[in-house]
């Protein structure tokens, strides 16, 4: 009896500390922080991914409703470009008469588009700073889908966008992540390159639309502790 008493001890104090860690890992709500990428957008005048790329920035706010599920609140700027010099496709000057205007539209456009959303991320693993018994992973890729509104420089009003992508999130202390992430935002505006319809094709919903893109990365501060002895959840 004496001898399973000291071995029920042990494993107590074995196990404490790793108890601890883990309400202490727990009992955060709400991240805060900003990031620097790069965004490009595809439209009437950029068909391929990734080129035209521009600088891009945004402010984050994240609230953890677990280690899985998380709802970010971003504000973000990028610019955008393209030209119909790197365009498969030909556009008449006059998209309402095409048999009367064999030179094509030369035209290149460089503007901007701000964008505020609200988007709903899931982590593919328990998102946590320790290890523990509780399964929690520093690193864990994660998918995010969401609504948002965009303001472009050239359209001079609002839309509004999809955001939908994927990323990768790093807890590099107990306080402190680091993500890369990118989304596609599909807007319901033809106008954010200045230009509505060139081939005169009509437009619904998403089709024929002009979308963007943006890679970022963040670093987010963890705060608003909650109360790990309350055992209020």
């Amino acid at each position: 009896m004496k001898r399973a008493r000291l071995t029920l001890l042990s494993l107590t104090l074995l196990l404490l500390p790793i108890y601890i860690h883990a309400q202490e890992d727990a009992d955060f709500r709400m991240e805060i922080g900003g990031g620097v990428g790069a965004g490009f957008y595809l439209g009437d005048f950029n068909n391929t991914v990734f080129t035209n790329q521009r600088p891009a920035f945004a402010a984050y706010w994240r609230y953890l409703f677990d280690h899985y599920n998380s709802l970010k609140v971003s504000l973000a700027h990028t610019g955008i470009k393209g030209s119909t010099r790197n365009h498969d496709s030909f556009y008449p000057q006059d998209p309402n008469n095409t048999q009367t205007s064999p030179v094509p539209l030369d035209k290149s456009f460089s503007a901007s588009v701000t964008d505020l959303s609200c988007v709903y991320e899931i982590n593919f693993f328990p998102y946590g700073f320790y290890q523990d018994f509780f399964g929690h992973k520093r690193l864990t890729p994660f998918l995010q889908l969401g609504l948002g509104m965009t303001f472009g420089s050239e359209a001079k009003g609002v839309t509004l966008s999809v955001p939908i992508g994927c990323g990768i999130k790093y807890r590099a202390s107990r306080r402190l992540n680091l993500s890369l992430d990118w989304a596609m935002h599909f807007t319901m505006s033809d106008k954010l390159d200045a230009t509505a319809d060139p081939l005169g094709i009509k437009s619904s919903g998403f089709k024929n639309k002009d979308h963007y893109a943006i890679t970022m990365f963040t670093i987010t501060y963890s705060f608003a502790p909650r109360c790990a002895n309350c055992n209020k959840d």
